[in-house]
This record gives C-alpha cells, sequence and structure tokens, in this order.
C-alpha cells in the first residue's frame, strides 16, 4: 500500500524549490554529513549526472531555520520559507539524523548539532545570520549563538529553552502524564502520535489512523540515534549556567503551549536580560507556525524588518 507521507514529499520539495530553495549536501568532515536548503541563486545548474555546487554567496540578509524533534528540516518551516525567500537568503538544514544527515561521532549532544551547523553555513558562504530555532531547534540555537557570536548576529526561539535540566524534564513530562521525553517524542504507535500531537496543538487535529501510521514509517527513522540524541539533552543540574549572549533574541510564543508554558518563556527573558523581547501568539501551542503560520509569519518578519531598521540607523 502507498504511503501518502511518502508520496506528498516530492510535491513539498517542489514547493519548496519554487520558493527559492534547493537541498545542498555538506561535507562538514569525513564521517559526517549535513542536508541543507539553499537559496537556489546560490548554486550552479548541474549539468545531467553530475552534483549542484556551491558558485556565491547569499546575496540577501541571512535566515537559518532549524527545526525540532518531530519533522525534518523543511516539513517543519513548510509555511514559512515561501514568506521569508523574497527579501532573506533562507537556509534550512537538517539536523544530525534527520532528513539525511548523519554522523559516525558518537557524540550526541546539542553542542554537536550547533557545531555542524555553523561549519555547514561558513562552507556554504554564510558570515553572519538570524537563526530561528523552534522546540529541540532553539536549543540548538542558544548553542550555536553561545559558542559563535560572530555568525550568529540575532535568534528568533519559539517553544524552547536554553538547556533541558533533569528537573525541567522530570516536571514537564510528569505534568504531561509521559514516564520519558522518548515516550513523548519518539512514539511507535499511532495513539503515541496522537498523544503527542495532542499536548503540541492546541486545536484538536484529526488525521485519519492511515495518515498517522504513515506519518510514523517516514519521519520516525533513526530511533535508535534519536534516543540518544534526547537522553544527551538533559543535563544533570538544577540550575544551567547562563551565557552573557550578546545577540538580540526574541521569544515569540504559542500562548497555550502546554510542553514549555508561556512562564518558562517570560523566566527566559529575564534570565537573558535586556536583549530579549516577547511576543505571544494566542490560540496556539507548542507547533504555533505550524497552527497559525499566518499570523507567526507577520510577527516573525516585522521583527526581522526592525532589525533592518536598526542597521541603517547605525
Amino acid at each position: 500500500m502507498v504511503n501518502l507521507v511518502a508520496l506528498q514529499k516530492p510535491l513539498l520539495q517542489g514547493l519548496m524549490k519554487m520558493a527559492g530553495v534547493k537541498p545542498y549536501t555538506v561535507e562538514i568532515e569525513p564521517g559526517t554529513v549535513m542536508n541543507f536548503w539553499v537559496p537556489k541563486e546560490t548554486l550552479k545548474k548541474p549539468k545531467k549526472g553530475e552534483k549542484p555546487e556551491i558558485i556565491s554567496k547569499p546575496n540577501k540578509p541571512v535566515v537559518v531555520l532549524i527545526h525540532g524533534f518531530a519533522a525534518e528540516g523543511i516539513v517543519t518551516w513548510q509555511f514559512q520559507v515561501g514568506a521569508l525567500s523574497k527579501k532573506y537568503s533562507v537556509y534550512v538544514p537538517d539536523l544530525l539524523f534527520f532528513g539525511g544527515s548523519t554522523t559516525d561521532k558518537p557524540d550526541r549532544s546539542p553542542t554537536l548539532q550547533a557545531e555542524c551547523v555553523s561549519t555547514g553555513l561558513r562552507k556554504l558562504g554564510v558570515d553572519t545570520c538570524t537563526v530561528v530555532g523552534f522546540s529541540y531547534g532553539g536549543m540548538v540555537a542558544f548553542k550555536m549563538a553561545e559558542l559563535y557570536p560572530e555568525l550568529v548576529r540575532v535568534m528568533v526561539v519559539s517553544g524552547s529553552i536554553l538547556a533541558m535540566t533533569c528537573s525541567v524534564s522530570e516536571e514537564t513530562m510528569k505534568r504531561l502524564g509521559f514516564e520519558s521525553s522518548s515516550e513523548l517524542l519518539l512514539p511507535s504507535t499511532v495513539k503515541g502520535l496522537k498523544a503527542l500531537l495532542s499536548v503540541a496543538a492546541h486545536k484538536k487535529l484529526y488525521f485519519p489512523d492511515r495518515l498517522h501510521k504513515d506519518y510514523l514509517e517516514v519521519m520516525f527513522t533513526n530511533r535508535k540515534e534519536r534516543a540518544e540524541l534526547l537522553e544527551a539533552l538533559v543535563i544533570d543540574t538544577k540550575d544551567p549556567n547562563i551565557p552573557k549572549f550578546p545577540q538580540r533574541i526574541h521569544l515569540l510564543w504559542g500562548e497555550n503551549d502546554q510542553i514549555f508554558k508561556q512562564e518558562l518563556a517570560h523566566n527566559m527573558k529575564e534570565q537573558v536580560g535586556a536583549n530579549a523581547t516577547f511576543e505571544g501568539i494566542k490560540k496556539a501551542g507548542h507547533l504555533v507556525h505550524l497552527e497559525r503560520p499566518c499570523v507567526y509569519n507577520r510577527y516573525l518578519k516585522r521583527f526581522l524588518a526592525s532589525l533592518n531598521k536598526v542597521g541603517a540607523q547605525n
């Protein structure tokens, strides 16, 4: 029987190409490759049988969209790429063990993800960028900003935290009714996927069981490695060290987020300091960019436009 989700992937990839981005695989180092969707104008059109190659740096301000744990890059950001690509050079990486990105290293930390994305961006000719991170991708984005402040000038974070401590992980799983983050984020049954969607979305989403089953088969691959990513995400300390971020950080949140509640975002804003701002989007949960994409895009573009005004004044 045909997998309906697999059938839709070429359609989504075609829409992304129409929006101005194409896939390109970067060798980070021997044994580690990362897939990126990159602005098509930076690629040389390959002859038949040849691979594309990078021929130019981006010619517009760069926005990097980093996905969460339940889907790869263009599935997560399918409603944002086209909305941004006219005014910005949009890059969408697939983190390690998502969308064809792999490594033979045993390290599964967010730090490795941040290093690989940053190295990949530099190899693609990106000097500075704004990073937009969702959920797990937000934690990777925070690590990128900490390690590479000359690369990451601005951050937008949705549904994420600085670091997943044992206390936050245990409290969150207990409140949501799950034994572990793997049980929540790596469902193996239709029932488990429905449970994930019920806590991630504000409004109840209805899909037939067939579609849930197909999604599990296509999107939840590399289960062993992803379980290791979740295990490496949790740090054994009550209060993580808060880096002094020089970047502007904008927290763009679904007001009904049940996984990382709005209170966590406000606390994080206070921890990060004067460079942080917060905006909430009503009637949206953890999947705010998918539930209310038009509102999310409007808020995001307004914030990005404000950066250009500040830059012009300076």
